[in-house]
This record gives structure tokens, sequence and C-alpha cells, in this order.
């Protein structure tokens, strides 16, 4: 074998070695709940509300598009909205629903 070949075939071990090598248990960090998720997607809706706005004022967008895009928008806030609300609402309602028993 060649030096080239020897050295082609090094680095070949070496870069599959590092892509493919996980050292122990790979973090993948917190699980997210349904309600987590819901407020991420609304803090996304409301700062394209923002950018929608910015954009409008700028002229970079006519009345209607503006009118379009505002209003759906707005309604996927306020489903996630709703949605965010009714979750809430079931986790909080076995816990005052439930009778106390003792073992």
């Amino acid at each position: 074998m060649s030096v080239a070949a020897l050295t082609c075939v090094m680095v070949t071990l070496c870069v599959l070695f590092y892509v493919f090598y996980l050292p122990g248990r790979l973090h993948m960090g917190p699980e997210k709940t349904r309600l987590a998720y819901l407020q991420e997607r609304k803090e996304m809706v409301y700062e394209n509300l923002r950018d929608l706005n910015f954009e409008h004022q700028a002229g970079k967008l006519p009345d209607q598009d503006f009118q379009s895009l505002k209003t759906s928008l707005e309604d996927e806030a306020a489903g996630i909205l709703a949605e965010m609300a009714r979750l809430e609402q079931a986790a909080t309602r076995p816990l005052s629903g439930r009778k106390e028993t003792r073992v």
C-alpha cells in the first residue's frame, strides 16, 4: 500500500469514528409537553405579527395582503390560546375533583 492510500484509509476511519461514535448516552434535553410546545408556537406567531406590522408600515406589503396575513395569524394565535387554556384547565381539574383517600 502506498502512503497516499494509507493516509486516505486513516482519514476515512477517523471521519467515520467522529461521525458515528456516540460516547455513552446522548443527552437529548427535557421532553417537551404540549403546553410548552404551544407556548413556543404562540411566541413565534406573535413575532410574525410584529414583523408583519413592520413590513406593512415600511410599505413592503399591500393593504389586501397585509389584512389577509394578519387575519390568518390572529386566527392561529386565537386557536393556540384556546388550546392552551383548555390544557391548563384540564391539568387543574383532576386535582380539584379528586377525593383524598387514606391508606
